[in-house]
C-alpha cells in the first residue's frame, strides 16, 4: 500500500486541504481513494484587543507554513519521500468577519472575527432594509457597521474578503470566493447563484449619500461554486505555503470555503434533508432545506451548500472554550502531584464521567459564553457556573454539565428549525472536537436535538479532508457529476457512520436541564453587567 501512495504523492495525484479553524490550522493530504495519507498541524488563537476579537494576518501566515512543513515532515517519515507538487489544493477557514484592504492590498484595520458582537445596531437595519436575516457576524453588517460609525478606513476599500478568500487571494493572485463562503458575507441569489441583485440595490442606495467612490458589487468577490477553476499556485504563493522553495507552482486550486461548507462536504450533508453539527470553539448545525423559511428568524441564518443549494444554519459564538479551560485546570492540579495524563486520555476520562452524571445534570447550571451570543441577546460573555446548596455536585454531573451548556444555546434555535418551521431532517452528522470521544458528545447531542447523530471516523479533522475533497471534486469531475453524486458515489459509498438514537431519558432530562438553563439567563445578563473587563483584557 505504501507503495502506490509513494507513487500517487510523487506523480501529484492528490489533493491537499488546509483550513483555517478557531484554535488550529490543519493540513490533510488525500489519495485518489480520498483517504488521508498525511496531516500537518498547527495551534493558534484569536486576541481580544480593544474590545476586538481578531487575529493578526502575520500569525496565519506562520501557522499555515508551519502546518505545511508538519505535513511535509509526516510524508518523509511515513514514506521516505519529499512533497515537491500536489493535483490540487483548496483553503477553508472561519466563515464571516470583516477584512478590508486598500488599492495597493493593504489591509485597513485588523481582522475583525466571526465572534465580535459590536454589530447589533447595523445587522438589525440591514435584517429591516432587505426583509432578510443578516446576523451580527456577516461581512456585510460590518462593513455598515463601519460606515454608520463613519471609520475613516472606508473611503479607501477596495476590497472586502473572507479569511479563506484572503489567503487564497494571496496564493493565486484570484479574488474569489466559493459560494458558501460567500453566503455568510451577503446574501446569496440561489437561482442565478450570484449575491442578491435587489438586496444589493438597496445597500448601494442606503449609502448613496456617501460618495464613497465604490459600490458594494466593486468589493465583493466573485462567486465560484463546487466544481469550477479558482485560479492556479503562483511562485509568489507557493513560497508563502512552503518558504523552502521545494512546493512547485502551477497547481489549480478549487474556491475557498467557509468552515461551514468544509463540515458539509466532510459529513455528506450536502444533500435535501441532510444536515450536521460542527462543534469546536463555536457550534453551528446546517440543514440543507426542502423549501423556503415561511418567517424571517434572527436565530435562524439562510447560506448555502458549496454547490449553491439554500441551508439553513443555527450558529452560536461558544461550544468548548469554557469547557476547555475547566480541563486544562485539572491537568494543571493533577500536575502538582507529579501525575503526567496524556491530553487525550484525559479528555475521554472527564468525558465518558459525565454519561455517569444524573440526566437532568443534578441541578448545575453552566453558561459556556466567553463571548456574546446573539441568540440570546448578550453581546458580551461571561463563563459562569452555578448551583443549589442541595444540587447534586458530583464530578459525573459536573462534566454533564459543562458538555450540555455546549449545546443549550443550539438547541434554542434548532428548536425555531425544526418546531416552528417543521423542517424535516432524516438524521444529523457530527463533526468537530466535541465529538472526538466517542459516543459521548454524540449521546448527549440526540438527547438535545432529539434527532438521531452519526459520527464518522473523520469527526475530529473534517474541515481540512472536506475542503480536500473539494479540491478533489473540481480536479476530476465527471461530465455532469454533481458534488451530492460524487460524494455519495464515490467518497462515502457505502460509509453511513455509527449514529446514536435518542435515549428518552436522556431527552427528558435535557429538557429539565434546559428549563433552568432558560430561567437562568438572567444570571448571565447580570454577570454580564455587574463583572467588567480585567484591563488585561482591554
Amino acid at each position: 500500500m505504501n507503495e502506490s501512495i509513494q507513487q500517487a504523492i510523487v506523480e501529484g495525484r492528490t489533493a491537499l486541504g488546509i483550513e483555517l479553524g478557531s484554535t488550529r490550522i490543519k493540513a490533510a493530504l488525500i489519495d485518489e481513494r480520498y483517504a488521508p495519507v498525511a496531516t500537518g498541524s498547527h495551534e493558534w488563537e484569536s486576541r481580544l484587543v480593544d474590545g476586538v476579537w481578531t487575529y493578526h494576518l502575520n500569525e496565519a501566515w506562520r501557522g499555515i507554513q508551519g502546518c505545511v512543513c508538519n505535513l511535509m515532515a509526516d510524508i518523509e517519515t511515513r514514506y521516505g519521500i519529499p512533497l515537491t507538487t500536489v493535483g490540487t489544493i483548496g483553503v477553508s477557514a472561519m466563515m464571516h468577519g470583516y477584512l478590508v484592504f486598500d488599492e495597493s492590498g493593504t489591509q485597513l484595520v485588523p481582522f475583525r472575527t466571526w465572534r465580535n458582537t459590536m454589530t447589533e445596531r447595523a445587522a438589525s437595519e440591514l435584517t429591516r432594509i432587505f426583509q432578510f436575516n443578516i446576523p451580527q457576524r456577516w461581512s456585510i453588517a460590518h462593513l455598515y457597521h463601519a460606515i454608520v460609525n463613519n471609520e475613516e478606513h472606508v473611503q479607501d476599500i477596495a476590497s472586502m474578503t473572507t479569511l479563506a478568500g484572503y489567503v487564497h487571494w494571496k496564493l493565486t493572485g484570484e479574488r474569489v470566493l466559493g459560494i458558501g463562503d460567500a453566503s455568510g458575507m451577503f446574501p446569496i441569489d440561489s437561482v442565478t447563484n450570484t449575491y442578491n441583485q435587489r438586496m444589493m440595490e438597496r445597500f448601494n442606495a442606503l449609502i448613496g449619500s456617501k460618495s464613497f467612490g465604490w459600490q458594494l458589487e466593486h468589493i465583493l468577490p466573485r462567486i465560484a461554486t463546487a466544481g469550477e477553476n479558482a485560479g492556479f499556485l503562483t511562485g509568489q504563493g507557493a513560497k508563502l505555503l512552503d518558504p523552502s522553495g521545494a512546493l512547485k507552482a502551477g497547481i489549480p486550486l478549487c474556491p475557498p470555503e467557509g468552515d461551514a461548507g468544509t463540515g458539509m462536504v466532510a459529513t455528506n450533508s450536502v444533500a435535501e434533508r441532510t444536515g450536521n453539527v460542527s462543534a469546536g470553539t463555536s457550534v453551528f448545525a446546517m440543514i440543507v432545506l426542502e423549501k423556503e423559511l415561511s418567517h424571517v428568524w434572527t436565530e435562524i441564518d439562510m447560506v448555502t451548500t458549496p454547490a449553491g443549494k439554500p441551508a439553513a444554519m443555527v450558529h452560536c459564538n461558544n461550544c468548548t472554550s469554557d469547557l476547555d479551560a475547566w480541563i486544562h485546570l485539572f491537568r494543571e492540579i493533577t500536575g502538582l502531584f507529579g501525575v503526567t495524563i496524556d491530553k487525550g486520555a484525559f479528555y475521554d476520562a472527564l468525558y465518558y464521567k459525565a454519561l455517569e452524571g444524573d440526566a437532568d445534570c443534578g441541578g448545575l447550571l453552566s453558561y459556556n459564553y466567553y463571548s456574546g451570543e446573539p441568540i440570546t441577546g448578550l453581546k458580551e460573555g461571561r463563563p459562569l457556573f452555578a448551583r443549589m446548596p442541595d444540587s447534586a455536585f458530583t464530578a459525573a454531573n459536573f462534566m454533564r454539565t459543562l458538555l450540555v451548556s455546549t449545546m443549550g444555546t443550539l438547541k434554542l434555535g434548532m428548536d425555531i428549525l425544526t418546531g416552528k418551521e417543521q423542517a424535516r431532517l432524516d438524521r444529523l452528522f457530527g463533526h468537530g472536537g466535541l465529538f472526538k470521544t466517542k459516543g459521548v458528545g454524540q449521546r448527549l447531542m440526540a438527547a438535545a436535538l432529539n434527532v438521531p447523530v452519526a459520527v464518522m471516523d473523520s469527526a475530529g479533522e473534517g474541515g481540512a479532508w472536506g475542503i480536500a475533497l473539494l479540491a478533489a471534486y473540481r480536479h476530476c469531475k465527471q461530465e455532469g457529476e454533481t458534488l451530492e453524486t460524487f460524494l455519495a458515489e464515490k467518497v462515502f459509498a457505502g460509509n453511513a457512520g455509527i449514529c446514536v438514537e435518542p435515549d428518552a431519558l436522556d431527552v427528558k432530562g435535557f429538557a429539565t436541564a434546559m428549563e433552568r438553563y432558560i430561567e437562568g439567563l438572567a444570571i448571565e445578563k447580570a454577570a454580564v453587567e455587574r463583572l467588567k473587563r480585567s484591563a488585561r483584557d482591554r
